[in-house]
């Protein structure tokens, strides 16, 4: 008799266990959820979208190989409009609804503020695509990683390219209405006043502004014109910013940062766009680019039928891939060990970088590309490591 009761007691186990396994696909053989976050449509969507389809190529190479933990991947992806009340609704669907273990996207930084406490509250471990505010992981919390540099490394090899390259003098213009563009202007003058470069004239303009006149003739008013213009844009503006300085007759370099890299600014600015550099992740180049580079434009071009339009389609790339490599080596899809995983990566081989994070830097230390408009196309200026880099 107590044999039979311990075969019954036995089967019904290996039952529930089994029940337990399947049951919202969070056992052992369901799929790890991750959700994405981006601004497939709205003002961020020229920086977000490609950074998604980036992100989704990787999950579809990942389990085509397999998965991750002999398990696949479910990339939950919700637009967030680039509304941040929508954002904050997004990251709770995130957490109360889909259930996922960790959440990647966003390209900018308004969008992780909006999302982030959220997210950190959760206990998820969270993996930002392309916003590069410094101040993020201490605003946000140690559960919050980057894929990306921060805008105090960008800010300084833009000062440091411009003062070695044009001159001691500068113009500095700023999108106020930004968390980003903000950050980036004070991380401009910062390290230009350090280097010893003066600014002959800060001015600033509203988020949604088109008309850019008011602030253009304040420089024309200049006595003299400074060697160089540095002007932090949203993509969404650079475009016009630079062509109406242009049509005005402001020739000088205009240097500005990785909000530039959208298709809009040729499209806009046009011939305009000439003598235009700005700093970004990586140039997506298929012939002059690394080989790892050249293999990820291929296989974009193939599922998309058109090569990257930036770099921000290689920061959604690896950040999924970084998440991937932290879950495996971790052993578990337990946040804690995700967490643990990820500040134990060691020069990750990324597309836009070897990444490095440790418990005391969630931003990894990478190189910077300046690009430099040519002829209607984006071409290398140089890559670049700052020198010296302001604190966050």
């Amino acid at each position: 008799m107590k044999y039979k009761l311990f075969g019954l007691f036995v089967i019904a186990t290996l039952i529930l266990s089994a029940c337990g396994a399947t049951a919202g696909g969070e056992g052992a053989a369901g799929p790890i959820k991750i959700g994405g976050g981006f601004a497939l449509t709205g003002a961020e969507s020229s920086l977000d979208l490609p950074a998604a389809n980036g992100a989704k190529l990787a999950v579809k190479e990942i389990n085509a190989a397999g998965g991750v933990l002999g398990r696949q991947i479910d990339f939950i992806v919700h637009d967030t409009k680039y509304d941040m009340s929508v954002t904050a609704q997004v990251a709770k669907q995130f957490v109360e609804q889909d259930k996922v273990v960790a959440v990647v996207g966003f390209t900018d930084s308004d969008s992780v503020l909006a999302s982030g406490p959220t997210i950190q509250a959760a206990g998820l471990p969270f993996i930002i695509a392309g916003a590069t505010s410094p101040k993020l992981p201490a605003q946000i919390g140690d559960m919050l990683f980057f894929a990306c540099f921060g805008d105090n490394v960008q800010a300084a090899v833009g000062a440091e390219y411009g003062f070695k390259n044009y001159g001691k003098t500068a113009y500095l213009l700023w999108d106020k209405g930004v968390e980003y563009t903000t950050l980036l202007g004070g991380y401009f003058k910062s390290r230009f006043t350090e280097l010893g470069g003066t600014l002959a004239l800060e001015d600033t303009y509203e988020d949604n502004a088109t008309d850019f006149s008011a602030q253009i003739a304040k420089v024309k008013a200049l006595p003299q014109q400074p060697d160089f213009y540095f002007i932090s844009a949203m993509p969404y503006n650079v475009g016009p910013v630079v062509k109406q300085f242009r049509d005005a007759g402001l020739t000088g370099p205009i240097i500005g940062g990785d909000g530039y890299d959208t298709p809009d600014i040729l499209s806009v600015a046009g011939p305009a766009a000439e003598n235009v550099f700005f700093t970004t992740h990586a140039l997506m180049d298929s012939t002059g680019g690394t080989e790892g580079i050249k293999k990820f434009i291929s296989a974009y071009n193939k599922e998309y039928g058109h090569d990257p339009e930036n770099a921000f389609a290689a920061l959604g790339y690896d950040s999924v891939y970084l998440l991937a490599d932290a879950i495996k080596r971790g052993g578990s899809t337990d946040a804690q060990a995700i967490k643990t995983a990820l500040e134990s990566t060691s020069n990750f081989a990324g597309i836009t970088g070897a990444i490095t994070l440790s418990a005391d830097a969630h931003i990894p230390r990478k190189g910077v590309t300046m690009i430099a408009i040519k002829d209607g196309k984006f071409t290398l200026g140089a890559e670049l490591v700052p020198e010296k880099v302001p604190a966050p």
